[in-house]
């Protein structure tokens, strides 16, 4: 309008409305391609007719009076072609007097959709007759020749690792491997897979145990089990045709401990760079075949420069001669 009907120049009803000149002319070329345009957008109209709440509130009261609960009712509802929320629903049955349903039996509710429920890990309960089935974890079924010609479960049993009826060590163990072959980084993952038949089979269970299982079971284990484990499994290997080597590759490797025991040391983590609480574990690992052949967890700080003597000692042990080439940085030892 100033424009056009005032005979503003551009420049000056440009700045007087806050546009650039640039952005005014482009207005002034659009309206001068529509000139009839209208300026304000239209209101928008409400529904012209009110829901029929009658209706609904009869239905939702016939409902209630079935025992079914706010939720039931807002499914059946939605239905029927009118959507309530439970919300609405609760307001109505308060409005109307109705008290809240006692807690129900699972018998008791409507049938619905509910998640299957797992069956509890028994290895007695485990079927082997002949049938098909669907996993993930079918590239674990490679590495069964290997621990089918090792006496794996009799080395757990020495070891004096924890075991039930339900629950052997062997089988204990094995779910965890499974889990750690297949690369879940947290056995707490185990969850999303506890109908997986494949995965219950590698372990020799009708079902993978579940979490709280798998995550308090190391806290079972006597300390002194893991190094008796080591010793057995050591011995175990050679059978497989696993060569010894002669150089090894040797370093410490920090667990990062987030609780808050007094008595956890701090130690250096490498991917942080910095000092944090932590458990420090001693690896050595065959520099040809890429195999660990010795491990001690819970190093303490005054005796980590002999770890790697302790090594020395147990390979002298188990083969009769020392290793020959040792690789690690000057942090390692003294």
């Amino acid at each position: 309008r100033a424009y056009f009907v005032d005979k503003l120049s551009s420049k000056e009803a440009a700045s007087r409305f806050g546009y650039s000149r640039g952005s005014f002319r482009v207005l002034v070329h659009q309206f001068r391609q529509n000139p009839h345009r209208p300026f304000f957008l239209p209101p928008t109209k409400g529904p012209q007719k009110s829901p029929k709440r009658g209706l609904v509130r009869e239905q939702v009261l016939a409902l209630r009076k079935e025992n079914l609960s706010i939720y039931d009712i807002s499914r059946v509802m939605e239905t029927k072609g009118h959507p309530v929320s439970a919300a609405r629903i609760s307001l109505i049955l308060k409005e109307e007097g109705f008290a809240r349903l006692p807690r129900r039996k699972d018998e008791e509710r409507p049938a619905a959709a509910r998640p299957v429920v797992a069956p509890l890990a028994d290895a007695r309960q485990l079927d082997l007759s002949p049938r098909q089935c669907r996993t993930r974890f079918g590239g674990l079924f490679l590495f069964m020749p290997f621990m089918a010609s090792l006496p794996f479960d009799q080395i757990l049993h020495e070891a004096g690792f924890p075991g039930s009826k339900m629950i052997p060590a062997g089988h204990a163990v094995r779910s965890l491997l499974a889990l750690k072959l297949f690369g879940s980084a947290r056995h707490s993952h185990v969850m999303s897979y506890v109908l997986d038949e494949g995965l219950a089979l590698f372990a020799g269970l009708n079902a993978i145990p579940k979490r709280s299982f798998l995550t308090e079971y190391s806290c079972r284990i006597d300390p002194q089990g893991y190094p008796r484990l080591m010793r057995a499994w050591f011995d175990a290997l050679e059978t497989l045709g696993i060569d010894r080597g002669s150089s090894f590759d040797c370093d410490f490797h920090t667990i990062p401990f987030h609780g808050e025991d007094a008595l956890v040391e701090k130690h250096y983590v490498s991917k942080r760079s910095r000092r944090q609480k932590g458990i420090l574990a001693f690896l050595a690992q065959d520099a040809a075949t890429r195999v660990f052949c010795y491990t001690k967890a819970d190093v303490r700080k005054e005796t980590q420069n002999d770890e790697i003597l302790r090594f020395v000692e147990f390979w002298k042990q188990r083969t009769g001669r020392l290793p020959e080439e040792l690789i690690f940085d000057s942090k390692l030892t003294t």
